[in-house]
């Protein structure tokens, strides 16, 4: 319709007042005036000398003339509201109804791909609340991205090397006996964790014994004899040895295993895994030819850096004077690699905000090494997640852990699901599965509603609220409408004729909503925010409630109205159930 006005009102303003514009800005009419869309007359005052309200009102009868979907029209000031026929919005909900996935673009094959990397925990302890956040987030603008008509490769890379992978390995063989997740009916993760606490409490226990002895703290915590021999034990696995690097395998399968359980309970997979032990050398060689260019500069001691200060930044260490990688050093080798592997156009870090400055040097260190490619990442940055006090804490008091949470959001969804009683008729089994999907799509929405920059105070009881802006309300609305769809004892599967009915404003309404919901995507995928489509989502439901409760649906008299409006509720729910695949988020058909 926009497309269809612009040319239209570039040939009006030529014709009436002999000028020529690029463009024209349109925008959504408010509630409190008649109007489906506003064309911002003021924008014209550039071009034209003269009162806005007659500008607009001349122009609004040129577009009444000459465009056959513009049926009235009104002038607010510098606003022309236009009101667009029936025709118009029966013949477009026709097309859309009769179009599956509507608003998903297919992929283009011909085009470069997107990598998505998120998740990227380390092999010593479980997947936690930043982790479930992380996740969500960096599955959901890859979904989004995919929708858009990308090829989308979804990565982690998984740091499993390195002291705090030998500090578990270590207490294993002192304290284990020979433990297993099989002997100890515990998730590998948890396990391996439980071993990496076990090494904190006995080098604690140490370093306090040599302080007992005269030590300072500073000589203490270096040379408490379990430090030692984990970095002993750290030597041994990067030399190669075969009993320390095969409990390293066995530990770090315990570990996948355990990570793959709650990926697969959150819903969230993975198309490629990097492993840091396959990586921490890259990049090394990229530092020697960036010397060679100059890009960076030795100092005496050997280590090598690079001088950002020109770009407001500092200087950085690439390379440490033994020789030694840091950890930017593997990032730039990872992203070289990473574009040769893949024919990407862009790539996309999901990682806290506490490394935003690590990426803004990564980024400009791969410019000045000449990848044109650099242009092209992005950081995905999010802010903390933070639970009312007392809430949901691990045994430590410190860390909430994923498999947990999720957990905990079941039985929350339980108790209030109980309370409302209504759920008679459900099998003990089909009760769990429901309580499952308004738990973590609960979970999920209250996570991806709020942009991701911003810090999230999570609170699980207002998350399962079944009114207001959260999961369970528009997973019920979807509901209500399948159970709207198993009673329309008719056939509504025909097309409503463009001339047949006259239009009520909730309906256009709710056509209008989802009209947006192409460009709804597109706007999510350009600014990597799953926000756009939560809360797309949320004004849909809530534009489809207030049709519910004003007009007939089935009780509707009028027998072609009736059709229409059970295919406005059927494109509804499909449309909600699209843009919570796109956040992974499971609908139910009963509720």
């Amino acid at each position: 319709m926009q497309a269809i006005l612009e040319k239209a009102i570039k040939k009006g303003l030529n014709t009436l007042y002999n000028v020529h514009v690029e463009s024209v800005e349109f925008q959504a009419t408010r509630k409190d005036f008649e109007g489906d869309i506003t064309v911002v007359v003021f924008a014209f005052l550039r071009f034209i000398k003269g009162n806005p309200v007659a500008i607009g009102t001349q122009l609004g009868e040129y577009l009444k003339t000459y465009v056959a979907e513009v049926t009235d029209f009104n002038v607010v000031k510098g606003f022309l509201n236009l009101v667009i026929s029936d025709t118009y919005f029966i013949t477009a909900f026709n097309h859309l109804y009769a179009t599956p996935n509507f608003g998903f673009k297919s992929i283009q094959e011909h085009e470069k791909a997107v990598m998505v990397e998120y998740s990227s925990p380390n092999t010593n302890k479980p997947l936690h609340l930043g982790h479930i956040r992380n996740n969500l987030l960096g599955y959901a603008v890859s979904e989004i991205i995919a929708a858009s008509g990308k090829k989308v490769y979804k990565t982690q890379i998984i740091n499993d090397r390195g002291i705090h992978i030998c500090k578990s390995m270590l207490a294993w063989k002192r304290f284990g006996n020979g433990e297993t997740p099989k002997s100890s009916g515990l998730k590998g993760d948890k396990l391996v964790g439980n071993y990496y606490v076990a090494f904190d409490k006995a080098y604690k226990k140490e370093v306090s014994q040599l302080i007992a002895e005269g030590k300072t703290e500073d000589e203490a915590k270096k040379q408490a004899p379990i430090l030692l021999e984990a970095q002993e034990m750290l030597r041994k696995w990067e030399a190669g040895d075969k009993e320390v690097v095969e409990l390293w395998k066995t530990m770090n399968q315990w570990v996948y295993d355990g990570f793959n359980q709650t990926y697969k309970e959150l819903g969230v997979d993975f198309d490629k895994n990097y492993y840091e032990s396959n990586t921490y050398l890259l990049g090394k060689d990229v530092v020697a030819e960036g010397l060679k260019k100059g890009v960076f500069y030795k100092k005496e001691d050997g280590s090598v850096w690079i001088d950002l200060t020109d770009e407001g930044l500092d200087e950085k260490i690439v390379l440490r004077a033994d020789g030694t990688a840091v950890y930017i050093t593997q990032d730039i080798g990872t992203a070289i690699e990473r574009f040769k592997d893949y024919d990407l156009d862009e790539l996309v870090y999901t990682v806290g905000n506490e490394q935003d400055y690590h990426f803004k040097v990564l980024f400009l260190i791969l410019a000045k090494l000449g990848f044109e490619w650099a242009k092209n990442l992005y950081h995905l940055s999010y802010g903390m997640v933070d639970l009312p006090s007392g809430k949901m804490k691990s045994r430590e008091g410190t860390v909430v852990d994923a498999d947990d949470l999720m957990i905990e959001m079941t039985n929350t969804a339980r108790e209030i699901s109980q309370e409302l009683g209504k759920l008679e008729g459900y099998s003990e089994a089909e009760k769990e599965a429901l309580y499952k999907t308004i738990g973590l799509g609960a979970l999920k929405y209250y996570i991806l509603k709020v942009d991701p920059k911003k810090r999230i105070l999570f609170n699980p009881e207002e998350s399962v609220d079944f009114n207001g802006n959260t999961g369970p309300f528009i997973q019920y609305t979807y509901a209500r409408i399948q159970s709207i769809l198993r009673k329309a004892a008719f056939n509504y599967a025909v097309n409503v004729s463009k001339n047949s009915i006259v239009l009520h404003k909730k309906e256009r309404a709710l056509i209008k909503q989802l009209q947006l919901f192409p460009e709804t995507i597109q706007q999510a995928a350009k600014n990597h925010s799953p926000a756009l489509i939560a809360n797309y989502t949320y004004d849909l439901v809530k534009e489809y409630n207030s049709f519910y409760q004003t007009v007939p649906i089935l009780g509707c008299e009028n027998e072609t109205e009736k059709i229409f409006r059970t295919q406005l509720s059927k494109k509804v729910g499909e449309t909600i159930k699209l843009a919570f695949q796109l956040l992974g988020i499971n609908v139910p058909e009963r509720m």
